[in-house]
């Protein structure tokens, strides 16, 4: 899948709501697959321009270090496994949130990067008064995040 390779390569991610849609409904073992080759460390400057959100605030999200990111950006090299996991796992929710919003019927005009910026940034009493940015930097508070959207979309949100 191409969106896999542009995960792997210092290609040009177009596209933003196709790229995270992509990853969103991508078969597991293909995500695993790129999560074990290492995405490039790239997409992290480009995820953070299509979130609109400050990559000062992204990386600590994510539990990444900006001279790692920023030394594997520069040599084109791939991001660890760790560090790869929590980018897709970004990715992937902002494609949950395209999803939900395609299946509404009615996504003209609404960014899903940039809506998941800012609902990240919320503190939520669903999960005791924290934000959900809190809970990005490991892949269980990734999976808690993606079912409380998947709550909101049922309306069983609480």
């Amino acid at each position: 899948m191409a969106v896999f390779k542009a995960a792997k390569t210092k290609a040009r991610w177009r596209g933003g709501e196709a790229f995270f849609l992509n990853i969103y409904t991508a078969e597991p073992m293909q995500r695993v697959d790129t999560i074990k080759q290492g995405v490039n460390a790239g997409i992290v400057d480009w995820m953070a321009k299509e979130m609109a959100m400050p990559k000062d605030r992204l990386l600590p999200a994510l539990g990444l270090s900006a001279a790692t990111v920023n030394r594997r950006a520069s040599a084109d090299q791939p991001l660890s496994s760790e560090d790869s996991e929590r980018v897709l796992g970004m990715a992937r929710l902002v494609g949950q949130v395209q999803a939900m919003v395609n299946q509404s019927g009615n996504p003209e005009g609404f960014n899903a990067a940039q809506w998941v910026a800012h609902w990240l940034e919320e503190p939520l009493d669903a999960i005791g008064g924290r934000k959900p940015a809190e809970l990005m930097d490991t892949f269980e508070g990734q999976s808690i995040v993606s079912n409380l959207l998947a709550r909101m979309q049922s309306g069983a949100y609480a």
